[in-house]
């Protein structure tokens, strides 16, 4: 990192008034996980050109996932001042209007930046799935779906859909048969051949997993909370860094592994940017629930949570999301698709959770929205540690940073309970799918 911020620093001495290259630099810093770093490169970007309008946006959007919504806001007026036409702050605009639950005042954008057809690809796009949610929100459910519709044809087109889907299909099925074909005294056996006697020691570390749109970030904030407790949301560092090495030799010495121990550490504790200091480590990230072989193997103590949601409301919260596309997210364009990926992943933790000797607990994202202390506490207790008032107003320490979950903003308000039962709105356009899900709703208790 030390080398990357001196050959970005060195490119903008040779071009000073580059206003685009620290654009990139700063959306460079934003992925790594660097958002003041980000900030200041989006700002410079601004001031080297002062009608551009893309550093502005890159800087809107930084801000409001910070929840700084005035500020975004005023950014946003400055774009518009530049070019009162200009889709993507029109766009941005309706969106915080949403944010800040100015319902009738973000679907009329909306529906006036739809009506004039815009250009931008993103806005296209991006324009439906807002209005969908909004449309949701107010009970137009059959408009809802047809603007999702609409928006998902759309993203077909921006990337080549097929080769996607059979990456994932490839990947997913390897990660779904190497764990099937495990006896259930696999833990046992992997526990001889990496005793505790020649294990680095390594902080109290859990994994909150389970399907996306089950919960896992809330519960990540309320556990997150707690005053004993590091949580991370989706950090890298296993899937970027514990992952590769581990796929990387078939050689799993004791050695070997505690090597990979040793730099999943050292990984998350740049992610986190400060010490652990006797802390509880939570690993929070739904989509390397597929790996729970490899978590296993690496971590043996490892204490493994679970969120549960009714299938059906997973699936129709998933298909909702505007995600940028990539490997996992194109099955979410649609609801087959989405149903296959969530039994690709609960088959994964249905058959590990018969392992024997597992440390697990499973919890219901309709418990914590009933009672958040009950089933807080439940989960906290799993853990080791003592329920912490703290917990119970999650939010407030939530709405004050940076999350990287596509669902920070809801996370970071007052429990809520109307996503419950969501899906019942939707049933007819479930029912081609019913027949995939129904194993999953009678297996994990889902009536």
């Amino acid at each position: 990192m030390d080398l990357a911020d001196q050959a970005w620093r060195q490119a903008v001495k040779l071009e000073p008034r580059n206003s685009e290259l620290m654009l990139q630099i700063g959306h460079q810093c934003q992925s790594l996980r660097q958002p003041q770093t980000a900030r200041i490169w989006f700002e410079q970007a601004a001031a080297a050109d002062p009608a551009a309008i893309n550093p502005r946006i890159g800087l809107a959007i930084l801000l409001e996932q910070n929840h700084r919504f005035a500020e975004a806001r005023t950014v946003i007026e400055s774009c518009l001042a530049i070019d009162r036409g200009d889709e993507q702050a029109r766009y941005f605009a309706a969106f915080l209007d949403r944010r800040e639950n100015k319902i009738e005042d973000a679907e009329r954008q909306l529906r006036d930046l739809l009506a004039g057809e815009p250009r931008h690809q993103y806005v296209q796009y991006a324009s439906r799935y807002e209005l969908a949610e909004i449309l949701n929100r107010t009970g137009r459910f059959d408009e809802a779906m047809q603007l999702l519709l609409e928006a998902k044809n759309l993203q077909r087109r921006l990337g080549n859909i097929e080769a996607l889907l059979q990456e994932y299909d490839q990947g997913a099925g390897q990660y779904r048969r190497s764990t099937l074909e495990l006896p259930k005294n696999i833990l046992r056996t992997w526990a001889r051949e990496f005793p505790e006697r020649v294990r680095e020691p390594v902080p109290q570390l859990a994994f909150l997993g389970g399907h996306p749109r089950s919960g896992t970030t809330l519960l990540e904030q309320i556990l997150g909370a707690h005053s004993d407790v590091v949580a991370l949301d989706e950090p890298n560092a296993f899937t970027m860094v514990a992952c590769k090495l581990f796929n990387a030799s078939p050689q799993l010495s004791a050695a070997r592994l505690n090597f990979i121990r040793r730099r999943y550490l050292e990984s998350i504790q740049k992610e986190w940017g400060g010490r652990f200091d006797g802390k509880l480590l939570l690993d929070k990230n739904p989509s390397p629930t597929a790996r729970l072989r490899i978590w296993l193997r690496l971590f043996p103590e490892l204490r493994v949570i679970i969120a549960l949601r009714d299938p059906r409301d997973v699936v129709i919260s998933c298909y909702f999301q505007n995600i940028l596309l990539n490997v996992i997210n194109v099955n979410f364009l649609s609801l087959e698709r989405t149903a296959h990926h969530y039994a690709n992943l609960m088959d994964i933790w249905l058959a590990a959770r018969q392992w024997e000797g597992l440390d697990w607990t499973e919890t219901r994202y309709e418990d914590i929205v009933a009672n958040i202390e009950k089933e807080g506490r439940r989960v906290t207790e799993f853990l080791g540690l003592a329920w912490d008032q703290a917990q119970t107003r999650f939010h407030e320490k939530s709405s004050k940073k940076q999350m990287y979950s596509p669902t920070y903003h809801d996370a970071s308000q007052p429990v809520y309970t109307r996503a419950v039962a969501r899906w019942r709105a939707y049933e007819k356009y479930l029912a081609p799918i019913m027949p995939m899900l129904e194993p999953y709703c009678r297996a994990l208790g889902y009536s």
